[in-house]
């Protein structure tokens, strides 16, 4: 399979249209497996990861897989915790301290986030939502890029190791790309997890 990234016109328009399908096959994955957020922790054990992992998790939106029994086992085993914060359009996330049960407050999309004073955090451990993941470690979003965005300026600081959560039902043979698109080290889904080799 070829790592080099689509660069015709017609990239985004493929996007979009495999964004609309993807969402429908996820739909249909959450009404079937309402249980999935608690099996994915399950085969999350088997991702290895730093003991002193800051975690930042994802507040799920509609029928997104819901990674909130993983991150209340992850505290549990002693791992810190935080929440992405979109800071504006093109920019990278900001990512706020967070533990089950605290405060939040509405935000863009729909989302919930921690306040201001929780504090800001640099994760180690990303918890990637998708719209769906491919066979080269490569998720397909929303279209904003945020995540792109994120993990490309983490990734330039230092170790970083990004976990995509989905429903096996997710998963397609290739998704097109763009070479802003940042591979996934993991994915991890109510039937197992994954590990992708790294890109040559």
């Amino acid at each position: 399979m070829s790592s080099v990234p689509d660069t015709g016109p017609d990239t985004v328009a493929e996007k979009k249209r495999l964004r609309s399908a993807m969402l429908a096959r996820r739909a249909a994955a959450f009404a079937a497996a309402p249980d999935a957020g608690t099996r994915v922790f399950g085969h999350l054990g088997v991702v290895p990861l730093p003991e002193t992992a800051v975690v930042a998790g994802y507040w799920p939106l509609r029928d997104e897989l819901d990674p909130r029994p993983a991150m209340t086992a992850l505290l549990g085993l002693g791992h810190r915790l935080c929440l992405p914060v979109v800071t504006g359009a093109g920019r990278p996330l900001a990512f706020r301290a967070w533990t089950p049960g605290a405060a939040l407050q509405a935000a863009g999309f729909g989302t919930q986030v921690p306040a201001a004073e929780a504090g800001e955090a640099t994760p180690s451990v990303l918890l990637v939502p998708l719209v769906a993941f491919d066979e080269a470690g490569y998720r397909l979003g929303y279209g904003g890029g945020f995540y792109d965005r994120t993990l490309a300026r983490l990734r330039a600081a230092g170790p970083v190791l990004a976990i995509g959560l989905g429903y096996a039902a997710q998963r397609a043979e290739r998704l097109p790309r763009e070479s802003t698109d940042e591979r996934l080290d993991w994915i991890v889904t109510e039937a197992g997890a994954r590990r992708f080799d790294p890109a040559p």
